[in-house]
């Protein structure tokens, strides 16, 4: 189908959230370069970025194979932070309450420079609804902060199930009232889209070269299912209009 013939078909665009609308690791390392000036700590903060965020995909699979019963996404970067606070010798220099708020960290990503302007644009035709791992408080405060103008927030937590089950892409298309080919998947992560896709959405690619920091060597390869790919927001407005 022509890129003219999606965007008639389509009537709601899904987004996956840490990546793909927000700078995650920027972000984190911001903080925590604050936190060592306030603290007089010297943490490696985009080490403990990506050791945070290589936490992500076990945590989530212990609560799919069973070992954990339903955990929220906060609750689940929480164990993780734990164990990383006392692998960084830091667990003793904060208290709880600066626990607490760091672990908040994620209710307080930046986003991508081109994501509140191609949102904006995309909002006056589409649907936009988030269709993230976080949890809705996450999500809602996250938008709130960061200025994302969401119609809707839909979270893996509404189905009891992470992404990439099946049962969260049904989930979107059951509360948005459509059908999975008239909802357009949009992630930065090629395995979400082809999940997605053996639902039945469309798919959009939007590159995102820099979630993982400028040393870092993506791979960019795009899988010839998806029916869209751009290079960041304002060039999937520009497809779409």
């Amino acid at each position: 189908m022509t890129t003219t013939g999606i965007a008639h078909e389509i009537k709601a665009l899904t987004f996956d959230v840490f990546g793909t609308v927000v700078d995650w690791r920027g972000s984190v390392i911001r903080e925590g370069e604050r936190l060592n000036q306030a603290k007089g700590l010297t943490i490696d903060w985009a080490r403990f970025a990506d050791e945070w965020r290589a936490g992500y995909a076990p945590a989530m699979n212990r609560v799919r194979q069973g070992e954990l019963p339903w955990t929220k996404l906060d609750d689940l970067h929480r164990m993780t932070l734990d164990r990383l606070l006392v692998a960084f010798d830091i667990a003793e220099q904060l208290d709880d309450a600066e626990k607490a708020h760091l672990n908040r960290v994620w209710h307080r990503l930046m986003p991508w420079p081109d994501s509140v302007d191609g949102l904006t644009q995309l909002k006056q035709r589409y649907i936009l609804a988030t269709l993230s791992n976080g949890n809705i408080s996450l999500l809602v405060n996250m938008a709130r902060h960061a200025g994302l103008p969401w119609d809707c927030v839909l979270s893996s937590e509404l189905a009891g199930h992470y992404k990439r089950d099946p049962e969260v892409y049904h989930m979107a298309a059951h509360l948005l009232d459509l059908k999975p080919s008239q909802i357009l998947m949009v992630a930065a992560h090629q395995d979400d889209l082809q999940a997605a896709h053996r639902e039945g959405m469309r798919t959009a690619f939007v590159k995102r070269p820099l979630e993982f920091g400028p040393d870092s060597t993506p791979d960019l390869s795009v899988d010839p299912r998806f029916d869209l790919v751009a290079e960041d927001f304002l060039d999937l407005a520009r497809q779409l209009s």
